[in-house]
């Protein structure tokens, strides 16, 4: 009998795979690779790339592994593809072994950077402050700022280890797990809270608000308008006076006296505290905005994925 420690991750795939009566037993392990990068990536064309393959060749590949199954292993939709039943079971089946193949296979360092992204202000005043003790403890760590939805896509595109969304992915091909809850509040400087004082408009602040210029980082006004509605029930009328580029942009323009506007309590917190800003609402329960850790699969095979995982995990909770 051979002894466990003389097992290979070729044979537990086979094994696994066959032992479920899903493939015949020599099944080209190109095939499983193929497969599990395109269900990871949620389509032909992110898969390639990753594979180093073209597309049709991946196509073909994913076809002739289904032929083998004799049942359909993706649903195709107009933009990438969805795993039927069959397709989860059997990544559940070969993830595994295969991330171990690759492993063994690496040539490279035992631990790559890790790659992470998120919003660039969150990153800023709240990521990498937590993981710079990771940083000095030998992390090496390479950061990406974007928008939720071209993250997610980038992560199955296999160009992020983990990344920070305020969008819980669909489906189960990501592994994804709340974060922290982010606070809005609605902030001027101090001279236009004296103004609204003295004008004694203060108990009813869409009047209040009214003639004081609103600051914003896009037209359509996301933020400014979710809070109109979670706090005084209504549509927000106002159109913006400024629009800037980020958060950051419309931080530095209230703080300067160009208006007010709704920002995320982390990012402003510094300046309320100094007095620099007021708030000009204190609402029993303020608009949230659940912030989410999204894990690329197969990244768990690089430890130092795991260590800044659990660690914003751990730091977020006083967030």
């Amino acid at each position: 009998m051979l002894d466990a420690m003389d097992s290979h991750p070729l044979d537990t795939v086979v094994m696994s795979a066959s032992g479920g009566k899903q493939l015949p037993p020599r099944t080209d392990l190109n095939l499983l690779r193929t497969f599990l990068a395109v269900y990871r990536s949620g389509s032909f064309t992110a898969a390639a790339p990753r594979l180093g393959l073209s597309q049709p060749t991946v196509t073909a590949q994913i076809r002739t592994l289904e032929q083998q199954t004799g049942r359909e292993l993706f649903t195709r939709l107009p933009r990438g593809v969805d795993p039927t039943p069959r397709g989860h079971e059997l990544a559940a089946q070969v993830a595994g072994p295969l991330d171990a193949l690759a492993v063994l296979d690496e040539t490279g360092t035992p631990t790559a950077p890790v790659h992470l992204a998120g919003p660039s202000e969150l990153l800023c005043v709240r990521v990498l402050p937590a993981l710079a003790p990771l940083i000095s403890d030998g992390l090496q760590l390479r950061v990406a700022q974007g928008l939720s939805e071209p993250l997610l896509e980038e992560l199955r595109a296999g160009h992020h280890d983990l990344i920070i969304t305020t969008r819980r992915p669909r489906g189960r091909a990501l592994d994804s797990v709340p974060l922290a809850d982010e606070e809005y509040v609605l902030v001027a400087a101090a001279t236009w809270a004296q103004h609204i004082s003295e004008r004694g408009e203060a108990a009813d602040p869409c009047a209040a608000l009214r003639d004081i210029p609103l600051v914003a980082y896009a037209e359509d006004l996301p933020i400014a308008r979710r809070y109109w509605r979670t706090i005084f029930g209504k549509q927000l009328t106002a159109r913006a006076a400024l629009t800037v580029p980020n958060l950051y942009a419309v931080l530095s323009a209230v703080n300067a006296g160009a208006g007010y506007s709704v920002l995320p309590r982390s990012l402003c917190q510094e300046y309320l505290d100094t007095g620099r800003l007021v708030l000009l609402q204190s609402p029993e329960e303020p608009p949230l905005n659940t912030l989410f850790l999204v894990q690329r699969p197969g990244a768990d095979t690089n430890p130092d994925v795991l260590r800044v995982r659990d660690h914003l995990r751990h730091v977020a909770r006083s967030w």
